[in-house]
């Protein structure tokens, strides 16, 4: 199997168990650089993920990388200081949780943060965790 491929795999095949999300900050690392962002379910039911480079461009496969980008601008790479805009969300407990691991412009990352339900979510963490 090709390096990429088996990086690819070995990503997905820790993404899905959820071994360590360490791994697969190094799988991002090894491949350029860049965010390795992940959203579980609760009890880890589901989980996705995606690559996210800035600025945006090959190997960034986040849906509004543009945007994602812009805002952990914005926040100086601070994953806890993403500006975002009033929501109103309803007080539904059903927990996801939501990773970012990686680097940031040469600053490595290692972010955690489980919240009460994707609105929540989507409202403290605007378009980065929104694929």
């Amino acid at each position: 199997m090709p390096s990429l491929a088996r990086r690819i795999a070995g990503a997905s095949l820790t993404a899905m168990t959820l071994v360590s999300p360490v791994c697969v900050s190094q799988t991002a690392n090894a491949a350029g650089g860049g965010l390795h962002l992940t959203v579980s379910g609760g009890e880890n039911t589901w989980i996705r993920g995606v690559a996210l480079r800035c600025p945006p461009g090959p190997g960034s496969h986040h849906p509004r990388g543009q945007e994602a980008c812009a805002a952990l601008n914005a926040a100086g790479g601070n994953l806890d200081a993403l500006p975002v805009g009033p929501t109103v969300c309803t007080q539904e407990y059903s927990p996801v949780t939501a990773t970012a691991s990686g680097d940031y412009r040469g600053h490595p990352v290692s972010w955690r943060k489980t919240f009460a339900n994707t609105c929540v979510m989507q409202a403290e963490t605007g378009p980065v965790f929104a694929f």
